[in-house]
C-alpha cells in the first residue's frame, strides 16, 4: 500500500508495516528528499518518490517525545537563553582566548 500523505515538517508518521514512528525532520526540494528522526534518534532519508511508496499514515506523537531530543526535564525544552549577553551573539569567535592552564604542557 502506499501514501497520498505529504510529508509534513515536525509532523509524526507511522510505518503501518514495521509499527514504528518517526517524524518528518527536513526537506529538501532541491535534492527531492526528505529527512526523518526514528523515535530512537536515528536519522534517515528518502527520496520524495519512495515517500509516497511507503506504507505510513499521519498518526499522533509519542506519549514521550522527546526521546530521541535526550532531555530529561521538561522544562529544558524551552528557548530561554540566561547565560549569554546579547553582545556575545555578534562577537566573533576567536575573541574568547583558551585558559592558559588547559595548554600547558605536561
Amino acid at each position: 500500500m502506499t501514501t497520498d500523505f505529504d510529508p509534513i515538517i515536525g509532523n509524526w508518521y507511522c510505518h503501518m508495516d514495521k509499527g514504528q514512528r518517526f517524524r518528518v525532520v527536513t526537506i529538501d526540494d532541491k535534492n527531492e528528499t526528505v529527512g526523518v528522526q526514528d523515535f530512537d534518534g536515528s536519522l534517515d532519508e528518502y527520496e520524495i518518490e519512495t515517500w509516497y511508496q511507503l506504507n505510513i499514515e499521519p498518526c499522533e506523537a509519542p506519549e514521550n517525545w522527546s526521546g530521541p531530543l535526550d532531555v530529561s526535564n521538561v522544562e529544558d525544552l524551552g528557548t530561554d537563553i540566561t547565560d549569554t549577553r546579547a553582545a556575545d551573539w555578534n562577537e566573533p569567535l576567536d575573541v574568547f582566548a583558551p585558559h592558559s592552564d588547559i595548554l600547558k604542557e605536561e
